[in-house]
């Protein structure tokens, strides 16, 4: 069982000066933890497996058979024409004190800009790491496991490389994570639609999030009160679209002043953004819709619709639900939600799924978990019964598919019709 002490700080539906409760929705910790207690060793656990590797390269040498070496974990390459390119950007929101910080001082965060990059020129930028150095190192010490920071992944997208430009300005996707988590979470789906020419902007929840900022600091949620609701990640993603205008008029919000990629100034649409998010995250993009009608598009990943007050304003604009835990039939929150959409919507189902599903764990757990020999019923109750590689396509697909339709009017197939003979998995509720 998971041993990780539990959190509390308020629950979402608390009001803020209730004393703290217990939180019972799963957090990043805890669901890393339960694989911790089954061996997983949080899904960049490759220490062990590299550690023994002189014995088993000894061992193998005898019997005359060669082992797979442990090897730098990797996440699945982008389909789409374009590199990906990537930079980070440091954010100070002043129209906003931050409760959990120092008295006096602004919200700040961490954002990243991926996107289409220059194909001619992407290879002379190197790639970018999942996490920075330290923001992993308090990401693993969070789930208790030491991992020689060599063997965490690579992502596609090259660190300041030029922007893919073709006359058109890029349509935008803002990302929100999950509770307890960071802005790397999704970066399979993130770098999918940024190699089909989306520009996304993710960022981390400031102290409910696994951070690092330029200056070396690393802030996590230890010891935050009074923790942070989805309306106060929807108001991260509202400031967050500030900056999207901002970029878009030529003017550079990073307060450190990093030189910004070539053509991404005056490069992404600022009338056309779309908002997604896992989780606690899901929620807030559907409030951050309610909240601006220049969102024009929504999807949430497994979001519990959740939140004080509740999700129960009429949205007219497409909203799509990929659920795993937090079903309609499940959830009386999603249910409600569902019925408060009066626009284009879309409500699947992954056969299989868990609520860890749809994110980067879908490859990184069980590719630790295969390193280490953990049994498929271990890996199985970390990510799910989905085949992971079948998780990986529709994480993918799915997305891009929706944004393409709403951000674009590109009707690429028939995958938003209906059931599709490509993913059979795939339950379309009506």
């Amino acid at each position: 069982m998971d041993t990780t002490p539990m959190d509390t700080i308020p629950t979402d539906t608390a009001p803020r000066d209730a004393a703290p409760v217990r939180r019972t929705a799963p957090t990043r910790r805890r669901m890393l933890g339960a694989a911790l207690a089954l061996g997983a060793v949080a899904p960049l656990g490759l220490a062990r497996a590299a550690s023994a590797a002189p014995a088993s390269a000894a061992a193998s040498a005898a019997t005359g058979t060669v082992p797979a070496a442990p090897a730098r974990l990797t996440l699945p390459a982008p389909t789409g024409p374009f590199p990906v390119g990537m930079v980070p950007l440091h954010l100070r929101d002043e129209s906003r004190l931050d409760p959990n910080a120092r008295p006096g001082r602004f919200r700040e965060l961490m954002a990243t800009v991926w996107y289409p990059a220059r194909v001619a020129d992407a290879d002379a930028y190197p790639l970018a790491p999942w996490m920075t150095a330290g923001a992993l190192k308090a990401f693993l010490n969070d789930v208790g496991f030491p991992l020689d920071p060599s063997l965490a992944p690579l992502t596609s997208g090259h660190q300041g490389a030029p922007v893919h430009r073709t006359g058109r300005p890029l349509p935008v996707v803002l990302y929100s994570h999950g509770a307890g988590s960071h802005r790397a979470d999704h970066t399979v789906m993130v770098q999918e639609l940024a190699s089909h020419g989306f520009a996304v902007v993710t960022v981390d929840h400031t102290h409910d999030a696994i951070t690092e900022f330029p200056d070396g600091t690393v802030v996590t949620r230890d010891g935050v009160a009074p923790g942070l609701y989805p309306k106060d990640y929807a108001a991260d993603l509202l400031f967050l679209l500030e900056r999207v205008v901002d970029l878009a008029n030529g003017r550079n919000p990073d307060v450190d002043g990093r030189t910004l990629p070539t053509g991404l100034l005056g490069g992404l649409d600022a009338r056309n953004i779309g908002v997604s998010g896992w989780s606690k995250g899901g929620t807030a993009a559907a409030l951050a819709m309610v909240a601006d009608p220049r969102i024009r598009a929504g999807l949430t990943l497994d979001g519990r619709m959740e939140s004080n007050p509740a999700v129960t304003t009429d949205i007219d604009r497409p909203f799509m639900l990929m659920t795993a835990t937090y079903t309609r039939a499940a959830s009386p929150y999603v249910e409600t939600f569902w019925g408060h959409l009066r626009g284009w919507r879309l409500d699947v189902q992954a056969t299989g799924a868990v609520h860890t599903s749809y994110g980067d764990d879908m490859t990184l757990i069980p590719q630790a978990g295969r390193l280490l020999g953990m049994t498929e019923q271990q890996i199985q109750s970390a990510v799910g019964t989905l085949d992971p590689d079948r998780g990986i396509l529709i994480q993918q697909a799915y997305p891009r598919a929706f944004f393409d339709l709403h951000l674009r009017n590109r009707h690429c197939g028939d995958l938003l019709d209906g059931p599709s003979k490509a993913f059979p998995e795939v339950v379309y509720h009506p």
